[in-house]
Formats: C-alpha cells, sequence, structure tokens
C-alpha cells in the first residue's frame, strides 16, 4: 500500500480507504494484480510480510473516517483480512489477550489475495438472531440482531460477533459458546481421512440444539438455519434462540476449558451429545456450573452427487481454545473457538458429569443436591422441610409455633412455607407480620364534601381515598359540578299530534285533543268530528301563542282534508304532502323559490332525468324510501337543476351549491341564519363554465386513514377520490397508529396506538392539540368504534384478548369480554339500534360476533366460510354488516341478525381496514398500500389512492358534514328521571 508521496504520485491516504472494498467485493474468482490497479513497490506501495497473521504500517488518512460515532485517521491493514483502527497483536498475544473477540475489528473483506502461500482464504458467515428469552424470571426479547462470523480455514480459528443483543441476555449467554461453535464444526480443520461439517452438509441445513444447565435445570433451544451462500460467497444463517437461561451479573466473565465432542452420521442428519462444565468469575469469586447438549443437524442429500467413498460413521472434534466476551459499550457479545475435525481416539470418553449437574442424583424433589469430588454428592432439604434429604416431608409451622405471625392474624400451612393472613378488619402493617386495624378511608360522596351539583341534578361517584367524580343526572347537562335542564320538548321526543311538556330533569307527553295514546303514540278518535288536518291544525294555533312558537299550522281544504301544497308560515319552506298529511320525500323547497307542484303528476315527457334527480332518487333508495328528519335529500327544481340553497332534512343547516351541486365553501349557517345564496333575478338558462384549472370545491365530506405515525386526509367529490387534495392531517412521531373513528358532535378524530399503548383523540379545529384519554391497561389496542349518541367509544386489544368501553374522556371503563376471544381486531357500532360488531381473525377458529352496547345477548354472527376478517363496517343506510377478509379475499355483507349473507367482491388483495359511504365501500390495502374503492350495486373497483410514502395504511373512516341525532335511548324507559 501507499504510504509516502513517490515518484510525485498521491498517497492512498488521500483516497477514502473504504472505496477499495466494493472493487474487492465485487468479484468471487482470485484476481489477478495486475487486474485492480498499477501497483508495486516503484508506485509506492508497501508490502506486507509473507504470512497469516501480518499487518501494515499505519496508513493516515487525509480525511478521517467516521465509524459509528468516532472519527478515525489512522488504519491497520492485516493479511487476515482485517481492516482495524489499531495495529495487531502478534500470534504470541491470541491466548492472553483473547484476540479477536476483543479487538476493534473495524470490517472484513472478501478478496482472493492470499499472501499466506494457499494456506487457505478466510470463510466468513452473515446472519439475524432473533430470540425470547426468560433471564431468570426476566422475559427479554430481541429481533433480526446482527450476527458475524470469520473463519481463518487453514488452522480451524472461527470468531463470531453478535451486536446489539439487550444486556441481560446477552450477559446470560456468554457460557452458550456452542452458538460460535456451530462455525467451528463448519469449518474446522480436517484431519486425514475426516470431513468437517461444511464438507458434508455444504450451505443449507438446520441445526437444532437443546442446552440444560445444572443445577437449576433451565432449558433453551437453539435454532440455527443456513440458507445458502449470498452473491458475495458470505454463508448466510438465521439463529432463533428460546427458553429459560441462568441469569449472569453484570461483569462476570465466563470461563470454558477445551473439550471433546462426538459427532455421529448418518445419511442426512448429524448427532451430538455432550456435558460441559463452565466457570463465572468476578474478582475472588469463582463459581463452577454445567450444562448438557443435545445436537442435531440435519441436510438434503443431492442424489446426483458422485458416491461419497466410505465415511466414518463417528468422528471427534477437538476445540482447543474457547473464548466468550461481552462488551458492555459496543454492545457486542463474542466467541472464539480453534477447533479440529478427526477420528476418534481412545480416550475421548467424556467425562463424567457430577449427577447434581445432570439430574440424576437420588436427591428428594424438595432437597437441595450438593456437588462434591468427582460423582460424589450429598442430599439436603430445603427450608421448611424436614429429613435425610433423600426424603424430606413439610414442616408445619403453624402447628410447631415457628412462625412470626402477630395477633389478629391467621397463620396459613403451605408447601415448605408458611403465610399470614389478617382478619376482617385488620390489614399488615410495614413488617408484613403485624396487623393493624383498618381506618375508613373518607369518602366525599358520604360526608358531603364534594363539590358536585345538588343531589337532584347529579351523582357523585367514589374512585376511593379523596377522589370522586361528578356526571348530571339523566335530564340535565353539564360537567357534573354545574348541571342544567335539558329541553326534551325542543328534541321533538313526543307525538306530532302531542303535546310536551318540560319539567326539571324530565319531560311529559300529552295527546292533543281529538287524539288518545301515551303522547309518544297518539291516535286519532275515531268518535271526533274532526278531521286529522283539522285536529292538527286547532292543536298548531292553539301552541301558536306561545311566545317564539315556530310551529307549523297545517292548510285544510274545505273538506278537512290536507292541502297538497304546505308552507310554513315563519321559515318560508314549502312541500308536498300525501292524504295522511305525511311529506314527500324530496319535494321541500327553500325560501323565496317556486314553490313545489303538488298536483296530479304532469304527462311524461322525453327529458332524461338529470344529476340532482338521480342522485335523489339513489339516496331515497338507500333511505328505504322514506328519509329521517336529519337525512340529507337533494332539492331539485322543476327542470331537475340544483335549487341554489340545500339544507339537511328539516334543520336549519343549509348552504349554497353550483349548478353540480357542489357546495359553496363558507355559506354553509348555523340555526337561524339562512345564506344569501338566492339570486334577486331568474338565472341564465346558460351558466358560465369555471375556468379549467380551477378546482372544484369539496361538498364536505372526506375520509381519514392512518399510516404508520401520520394521519391523513382525502376529501371526496361525491364518491369519487380527489386525489390531488390529499394531505397529512396531523403527525405523531414514534406512533403505530392503528384504529380511527370520528365523533360527528363535536368534530373530534379519536385513534389507537399500538406503540404508545394509548387511545388519543384530537380537534378538527385550527391549532387543536392531541389529548391523550387511557394511557394504561393496553398492550395492543386495535379496533375502535364511537357512538356519538350515547357519547361512548369501544376498543379491541389483540394481545390482551379484551373488548373494552369507556366514556370518550376515557371515564367509567368497564371491560366487557376478556373469553373466548384470541385475536380480536375490527369492531363497529350501530348507536340507533344499539348493536355492537367485532371480528376474532383466530386463525383456528375466525368469527363475527355481536352483542348489545352494554354487553349483553352476545353471541356468533358469521363464523362460516371466513379467514382473516380484518376490516368491519356497519352502513346505516343499507342496514347492513360488511366485511372485508384478508384470507378468503372477499368483501361481504349480511343483515345484522346474521341472514341474506353476500358477496359483494371475492378478488380483494390484502385489506385491513373499511368504511362505507353512499353506494361506494373505502378500504386500505396492504398489497397495494394505498385507498381503494368498490361500488357496492357492481362491486367493481372504481378508483384507488397511492400515497407518496408507501407503507402500511391501517385504519379508514368517513367524516360527514353533519351529524345524525338519533335517539337517545334509555335502559328500559324514554322518560328521563330526576333523583
Amino acid at each position: 500500500m501507499e504510504g509516502d508521496r513517490v515518484a510525485g504520485r498521491p498517497v492512498l491516504s488521500s483516497l477514502p480507504v473504504l472505496l477499495l472494498l466494493p472493487l474487492l467485493m465485487s468479484r468471487a474468482a482470485a484476481l489477478h494484480p495486475d487486474e485492480l490497479f498499477p501497483h508495486g513497490e516503484s508506485w509506492g506501495d508497501q508490502l506486507l510480510q509473507e504470512g497469516d497473521d501480518e499487518s501494515s504500517a499505519v496508513v493516515k488518512l487525509a480525511n478521517p473516517l467516521h465509524f459509528y460515532e468516532a472519527r478515525f485517521s489512522n488504519l491497520y491493514v492485516g493479511t487476515n483480512g482485517i481492516i482495524s483502527t489499531q495495529d495487531f497483536p502478534r500470534e504470541t498475544q491470541y491466548v492472553d489477550y483473547d484476540f479477536p473477540t476483543d479487538f476493534p475489528a473495524m470490517a472484513p473483506f472478501l478478496a482472493d489475495i492470499d499472501t499466506s502461500h494457499g494456506r487457505g482464504a478466510p470463510h466468513r458467515v452473515n446472519g439475524k438472531v432473533s430470540g425470547h428469552l426468560h433471564v431468570g424470571h426476566t422475559p427479554v426479547h430481541f429481533t433480526d440482531v446482527d450476527l458475524h462470523a470469520y473463519i481463518v480455514g487453514n488452522d480451524g480459528r472461527a470468531y463470531t460477533a453478535i451486536s446489539h443483543i439487550p444486556q441481560p441476555a446477552a450477559q446470560a449467554l456468554l457460557p452458550l459458546t456452542p452458538i460460535g461453535g456451530l462455525f467451528g464444526w463448519l469449518f474446522a480443520l480436517e484431519k486425514p481421512g475426516s470431513e468437517n461439517g461444511f464438507s458434508l452438509a455444504g450451505a443449507a441445513f438446520t441445526h437444532d440444539m437443546e442446552v440444560t444447565f445444572y443445577p437449576g435445570e433451565e432449558t433453551v433451544r437453539i435454532t440455527q438455519t443456513a440458507e445458502g451462500l449470498d452473491p458475495e460467497n458470505y454463508l448466510s444463517i438465521k439463529t432463533n434462540i428460546q427458553g429459560q437461561v441462568p441469569y449472569v451479573p453484570a461483569n462476570f466473565t465466563a470461563h470454558i476449558s477445551p473439550y471433546k465432542e462426538l459427532y455421529h452420521y448418518s445419511d442426512s442428519a448429524v448427532t451430538s451429545t455432550s456435558s460441559r462444565d463452565y466457570s463465572l468469575t468476578f474478582g475472588a469469586i469463582n463459581q463452577t456450573w454445567s450444562y448438557r447438549i443435545h445436537q442435531n443437524i440435519t441436510y438434503q442429500v443431492c442424489r446426483h452427487a458422485p458416491r461419497r467413498p466410505s465415511f466414518p460413521t463417528t468422528q471427534q472434534l477437538n476445540v482447543d481454545r474457547v473464548f466468550a466476551l461481552y462488551n458492555d459499550e459496543e454492545r457486542v457479545l463474542r466467541f472464539a473457538v480453534t477447533n479440529q475435525i478427526g477420528p476418534v481416539k481412545e480416550d475421548s470418553d467424556p467425562t463424567p458429569v457430577n449427577p447434581c449437574y445432570d439430574g440424576s442424583h437420588m436427591c428428594d424433589t424438595t432437597a437441595r443436591c450438593h456437588p462434591g469430588t468427582g460423582v460424589d454428592y450429598t442430599c439436603e432439604c430445603a427450608s421448611g422441610y424436614q429429613g435425610d434429604g433423600r426424603n424430606c416431608v413439610d414442616e408445619n409451622e403453624c402447628a410447631t409455633g415457628f412462625h412470626r405471625c402477630g395477633p389478629n392474624s391467621v397463620c396459613i400451612n403451605l408447601p415448605g412455607s408458611y403465610r399470614c393472613e389478617c382478619r376482617s378488619g385488620y390489614e399488615f402493617a410495614d413488617d408484613r407480620h403485624t396487623c393493624i386495624l383498618i381506618t375508613p378511608p373518607a369518602n366525599p360522596c358520604e360526608d358531603g364534601s364534594h363539590t358536585c351539583a345538588p343531589a337532584g341534578q347529579a351523582r357523585c361517584v367514589h374512585h376511593g381515598g379523596s377522589t370522586f367524580s361528578c356526571a348530571c343526572l339523566p335530564g340535565y347537562a353539564g360537567d357534573g359540578h354545574q348541571c342544567t335542564d335539558v329541553d326534551e320538548c325542543s328534541e321533538n321526543r313526543c307525538h306530532p299530534a302531542a303535546t310536551c311538556y318540560n319539567t326539571p330533569g324530565s319531560f311529559s307527553c300529552r295527546c292533543q285533543p281529538g287524539y288518545y295514546g301515551d303522547g309518544f303514540q297518539c291516535i286519532p278518535d275515531s268518535t271526533s268530528s274532526q278531521t286529522p288536518c283539522e285536529q292538527q291544525q286547532r292543536h298548531a294555533q292553539a301552541q301558536y301563542a306561545y311566545p317564539g312558537a315556530r310551529f307549523h299550522i297545517p292548510q285544510c281544504d274545505e273538506q278537512g282534508n290536507f292541502l297538497p301544497l304546505q308552507c310554513h308560515g315563519s321559515t318560508g319552506f314549502c312541500w308536498c304532502v300525501d292524504p295522511d298529511g305525511h311529506e314527500v320525500p324530496g319535494t321541500q323547497t327553500p325560501p323565496g323559490s317556486t314553490p313545489p307542484h303538488c298536483g296530479p303528476s304532469p304527462e311524461p315527457t322525453q327529458r332524461p332525468p338529470t344529476i340532482c334527480e338521480r342522485w335523489r332518487e339513489n339516496l331515497l333508495e338507500h333511505y328505504g324510501g322514506t328519509p329521517r328528519d336529519d337525512q340529507y335529500v337533494p332539492q331539485c327544481d322543476d327542470l331537475g337543476l340544483f335549487i341554489p340553497l340545500q339544507c339537511h332534512g328539516k334543520s336549519d343547516f343549509c348552504w349554497c351549491v353550483d349548478k353540480d351541486g357542489r357546495e359553496v365553501q363558507g355559506t354553509r349557517s348555523q340555526p337561524g341564519t339562512t345564506p344569501a345564496c338566492i339570486p334577486t333575478v331568474a338565472p341564465p338558462m346558460v351558466r358560465p363554465t369555471p375556468r379549467p384549472d380551477v378546482t372544484p370545491p369539496s361538498v364536505g365530506t372526506f375520509l381519514l386513514y392512518t399510516q404508520g405515525q401520520q394521519i391523513g386526509y382525502l376529501p371526496l367529490n361525491g364518491t369519487r377520490l380527489q386525489k390531488d387534495a390529499a394531505k397529512t392531517l396531523l403527525s405523531l412521531h414514534g406512533s403505530i397508529i392503528v384504529g380511527i373513528d370520528y365523533d360527528c358532535r363535536e368534530r373530534m378524530v379519536y385513534w389507537t396506538d399500538v406503540a404508545g399503548r394509548t387511545i388519543s383523540r384530537a380537534s378538527l379545529e385550527l391549532g387543536a392539540e392531541p389529548e391523550t384519554i387511557v394511557n394504561s391497561g393496553l398492550i395492543s389496542p386495535e379496533g375502535l368504534a364511537i357512538d356519538h349518541i350515547r357519547r361512548t367509544m369501544y376498543w379491541t386489544d389483540s394481545v390482551l384478548d379484551k373488548i373494552e368501553s369507556a366514556l370518550l374522556d376515557g371515564s367509567e371503563r368497564k371491560v366487557l369480554f376478556y373469553t373466548d376471544l384470541v385475536n380480536p381486531r375490527a369492531i363497529a357500532v350501530d348507536p340507533i339500534r344499539g348493536n355492537l360488531y367485532w371480528t376474532d381473525w383466530n386463525r383456528e377458529a375466525p368469527k363475527i360476533e355481536t352483542s348489545s352496547l352494554d354487553g349483553e345477548n352476545r353471541r356468533i354472527l358469521i363464523n362460516t366460510d371466513i379467514g382473516l376478517p380484518n376490516g368491519l363496517t356497519f352502513d346505516p343506510f343499507s342496514k347492513l354488516l360488511c366485511w372485508a377478509d384478508a384470507g378468503t379475499k372477499k368483501l361481504e355483507c349480511t343483515l345484522p341478525d346474521g341472514t341474506g349473507r353476500r358477496v359483494i367482491h371475492n378478488n380483494l388483495k390484502y385489506p385491513f381496514s373499511i368504511v362505507s359511504y353512499a353506494d361506494h365501500f373505502y378500504h386500505t390495502d396492504w398489497r397495494r398500500d394505498g385507498v381503494v374503492s368498490v361500488n357496492k350495486h357492481s362491486g367493481q373497483f372504481t378508483d384507488e389512492y397511492l400515497p407518496e410514502q408507501r407503507s402500511h395504511l391501517y385504519g379508514i373512516t368517513a367524516v360527514y358534514p353533519y351529524c345524525p341525532t338519533g335517539k337517545k335511548y334509555a335502559l328500559g324507559c324514554s322518560f328521563k328521571l330526576a333523583g
């Protein structure tokens, strides 16, 4: 290598040293030096001494090398294929310094440049290590940490390094040198007539190893799977470690003496069983333990390979040097072994193992085995037992009086021990033996020190100690500390032919004259001489005398029948009615517009239906023919065009639209005001078209989806995806957001976070901050559903296997179900009918279940022909429960009772979550990493949106521009009760 400037040429240090590595790694066969670049001493190169463990003089870098978190200006290059940041030790230092297990080797590189006169190029192994361990009684998990091994084939030295294993596990794995010992067997130095593991099994095999530690009998299983050679000729290995290992304190070092192992060979398998002693030392402490190893190596024999000469059925592996080291600063676990494989020697019988270590002793199960010299041992009964060690019986401390239970306590004998329990009304003192009288804690709800509203308006809930919460009683609204009466009469709870009387905390309904009933249902009195129109007209006229009343007074003809056209005298709205006085859907017109034509149907014309008329007909079909008061129906004029002013049902929520029915932004009104969007003159028949570069405004409906740590916003134009207007709504660093739903009453979005193990929410108002509302008792919260009427949320936890509920502020939390659940995922709610639905994608028995919202009447709805029901949605328009199955690849729907099941689409990719809106389904897909829309009627894909950032999308929900009111169902009664 070039170290100084020679003949005017730059030294190597002016070039990044690592640039040479891709050149050296790009060739699998041997390279001739002339193929690399002009070289030799005449070019200023340094020459390494001949040998297999020589190193260069220092190579100084003009630009320091950044490696991990350090900077290096000096490098050394060795003939054994290692680049290091410090000079190499000499051969004589290997045993003393454990080289290279404690050596800062930076990067081994692949090259067939051999200065050892053909004595063998090094072998290299790359891989990943995963584990689920109990270190003592502490669980430790790690996934896909790096493993690198470096083997010098000419003398059987194998070095293994595993990085970033958590410290307790790495310290406990120090004695398990067989993890790196596999590579010693694979590439062991072969004695004449013998073959190492790689010569026999090649680069594809499975190594299963079971290790039992003594005297604790902890057992761990290690599986190492070889997956062939990678493009750089490295052997690829995957290692999995499962089980329990003894705890090894920090700073202790492990020492293992040289050993021998016998390997038994058959057609496609190799087995070995051996025992190993090891010592743990720290300062003057020296402890000796042992373990027993059962190894099984299987591989595929190539039947096309030439027949092998006679091969011994047993070979002996001699391991001359064994080193294990863990560096806490680097977080690297290292093993080093030196191996030879050869014939079995006569003196190779394994060293006898003390019975205390292998479990063959005769001590009682409740006794301790104390090892002696060789195979000698003694037995001693454990504390709490008595006997000779070979037979031990329990000692009853309660009967003999050898216990510490004090007054007001009861002694209970246990096998090998005892426990003290306090009598009723007493509790343990700090010594855990003396029982003292329990002082009843203060209860603010009972002693009157709470700050809740009066008892007739609110209730106080005690949570233990001095904590309490306040909740308004039914019929009142507020925070529990201040409660105001709710005017139920403004919510139209009574029958239209009844009079509502509001009272503090309650209300009552009374049928009008000419009707009879309980006020919630009123039936015309057949004995009355007045017609229904006249009776309603008389009642409305009587109510009109109240200040602020806005009752509609029905218009009747001379015979007392309802006039086909009805108009509200205060608001100016007009609509058509049937003979019973019920409004004809879709006929309502706003103030100032031409009243609808309510006479006999005109003669049919050849004019095709307009967009407004088709949309109105489609929505009416979804609503079942008769929409609710809170459901939107497009209002069209006599020509089928959109009336400029559109309103939600019978509410005062109105807005202006353009000729295509799209909402004009900024025109949405609040109750009591009407937007000024009615022109003073008749609009021209031909309207100017908008400029082609103007983006049509959104009608206010959009989708929210979760993607990693983000919540995305995807607006809809009708049912079409407005992909160009999509954006990130909220970014939460470090989160994995899965479930999502929306509360339309308070314009809040709620989500679950499996990384933070929380449930949070945020307002959609500008500048709102996220708020965590549930932050305990969760492991993997996934599905989430919001009941905007009862102000309740429901969620699933796929690790705890629970379904829980709480109020929207996280209070009054309770577990609905915790049995017969394996992997609960999606959850949906029907707040109108009070039903809850959820999926369980238990791979052995997947199912969809339902219950009432309070957890009663649980039953299985679907459990046949389903695989992985990931997504679930309840469609309030069609009254159908629909799900997307990642196992069967189907989108299916059923009625709420499980009947009428039908397939909408049978060729999905990998759906995760689904939501329904209008005549479309929208689902997130893990194969496409996007949002896919499917037509409900045709079952065809209509569009898809693929975010620029390609990663898995999880939950999805739809946000409407209005909030259905529904009914506040009480349990068993529609009245609110005071007190």
